[in-house]
């Protein structure tokens, strides 16, 4: 028997049915020679630091860095139920060979693998990728899996982003709350890979924004008789050290310059024409989409990648979390199918 772990419920279910697995089932769908089931988000996540040394629970400087010398995986007690559900079927007897359906991406590597290694299991896994969760799309990728070693690169990559994560906001949180509440601060100070060098980039901008200090300027702008009845605008400037300068920081000046030019004669020095032809715009990929959805309905990005998914796994979009901009040939041959 096949045994089938996808990412989420939904995503289990849509797959069973694309590969004409009939039933349902709280925790999985099981055939004769297929079975169906699924992960919650991350079943399995990193340990707490107690977890390594019981001193580790109390925040303390002396006890800084926590560095483990082989990280170490619990089960999310939220879905402890679904673990077992799923751990009992890797390990049935029939079950000869595991497919890893979680997304497409690094992140699905790493949500199947804390899984399977912390289970034990030991039985051949082959890799169902798919980005689209039609059953033409899921279909062919069926008939196209390879052995999942060959995205090692990707499951490597999840991970050292992971330990990194954990690393970083373990370390660097209670070293930074210890030291601010000797200071007298209150509280925890959170520091993360990710978030304290972005918010370092709010913070930096907030600052130029409220030390900004405004300063009036003048520009001259004259209206040209082109003939005809035919007028155009026109911007004084020149050039200084390879630099267009149009402004006046001295309103007189920008008078004088004024009175100066007015209902005098003009003459062209150079016309120039250009046919600007541009290519239709790319796809969005999930940045692109989150600075639209902000942009038009000031959406958050978490908001924008939620709602996202969702559509995904309605299997009305196809999968969110890229950077790429184009869609894949199994998209465009599902695509003409269609038309």
């Amino acid at each position: 028997m096949r045994l089938v772990i996808a990412e989420k419920p939904s995503m289990g279910r849509t797959i069973a049915q694309a590969l004409g697995l009939r039933g349902s089932g709280r925790h999985a769908i099981i055939g004769r020679d297929l079975a169906v089931s699924w992960c919650i988000g991350h079943l399995v996540e990193t340990a707490a630091p107690e977890v390594y040394d019981p001193v580790f629970k109390h925040w303390r400087l002396d006890t800084l860095p926590l560095l483990p010398a082989a990280f170490r995986y619990e089960v999310n007690p939220k879905t402890q139920d679904q673990f077992e559900a799923v751990k009992e079927l890797l390990l049935r007897d029939d079950v000869t060979e595991v497919v890893n359906a979680t997304d497409a991406g690094r992140e699905g590597q790493l949500i199947f693998h804390l899984l399977y290694d912390l289970v034990g299991c030991q039985k051949p896994v082959l890799r169902l990728w798919t980005s689209s969760l039609t059953d033409e799309a899921i279909r062919e990728a069926w008939a196209a899996m390879q052995p999942d070693a060959a995205y090692r690169g990707l499951l490597d990559a999840a991970r050292c982003r992971q330990e990194a994560d954990w690393l970083v906001g373990i370390n660097c949180t209670r070293a930074q709350t210890i030291l601010a509440q000797r200071a007298g601060g209150q509280g925890t100070y959170s520091i993360g890979r990710v978030q304290t060098p972005t918010l370092a980039i709010l913070v930096q901008r907030q600052k130029d924004i409220d030390q900004f200090v405004p300063k009036d300027f003048w520009t001259v702008v004259a209206t040209f008789d082109a003939g005809a009845d035919s007028t155009y605008p026109g911007k004084w400037f020149k050039t200084l050290d390879g630099k267009e300068i149009e402004r006046f920081d001295v309103e007189a000046d920008a008078r004088a310059l004024a009175d100066r030019l007015r209902d005098q004669p003009g003459q062209v020095r150079s016309v120039e024409g250009k046919t600007d032809k541009r290519k239709p715009e790319l796809l969005y990929d999930l940045t692109a989409l989150q600075k639209e959805a902000n942009r038009r309905f000031k959406w958050s990005a978490e908001h924008t990648l939620s709602v996202a998914q969702q559509l995904y796994e309605a299997r009305l979009i196809s999968y969110p979390r890229t950077n790429s901009r184009h869609l894949t040939k199994a998209d465009a041959q599902i695509g003409r199918a269609h038309v």
